[in-house]
């Protein structure tokens, strides 16, 4: 769907307290998680308005939003 939130509150919403945790104590997951927010921020912005990126730039995006979403999810499930 178009300009659908990723945030990982949105679709973790089970993990919201070690989300909230782990963005307080560990500074390599609040500075991914601050990137990964701020690209899906990017990827919906241009979803919405049809921004000037091309195909090839959109769907790389996206490829980097889900990495990072793989790493940020590791890591949360390792904190329970």
């Amino acid at each position: 769907m178009l300009g659908e939130n990723h945030s990982l509150q949105s679709d973790f919403p089970e993990y919201k307290a070690v989300i909230e945790k782990l963005v307080e104590s560990d500074s390599t997951f609040a500075s991914e998680t601050k990137q990964y927010n701020a690209l899906d921020e990017e990827i919906r912005k241009l979803e919405l308005k049809g921004g000037p990126t091309s195909d090839e730039t959109l769907h790389q995006m996206k490829h980097d939003r889900a990495v990072l979403k793989d790493t940020l999810y590791s890591k949360l499930q390792a904190a329970m």
